[in-house]
């Protein structure tokens, strides 16, 4: 479920007060922070729970979340194809 229009988007306070200092590089725990236009063209240490991943922010990605391009999953596939041999007798 969105947000209500009426309140706007959700954009972490802490976030805007580094982005006004000027802050090169951005650490930050609020996955849940929407991308802002403000955002456009710095760089961010997101944080999945076990490490920081660096997300360089573009104009593509205005109103997206910041989790969202920081997995907290390892994708290993599917399972392994495993060769049979049939066994002729």
């Amino acid at each position: 479920m969105s947000r209500s229009s009426k309140k706007g988007p959700y954009v972490d306070a802490k976030l805007l007060e580094k982005i006004s200092k000027g802050v090169q590089l951005i650490k930050t725990y609020a996955r849940n922070s929407q991308i802002s236009p403000e955002f456009v063209g710095k760089n961010f240490e997101v944080h999945n729970g076990k490490k920081f991943i660096n997300v360089y922010v573009t104009e593509d990605m205005v109103g997206h979340r910041l989790g969202e391009f920081s997995p907290t999953r390892t994708f290993k596939g599917h399972g392994r194809v495993v060769k049979r041999v049939i066994e002729k007798t």
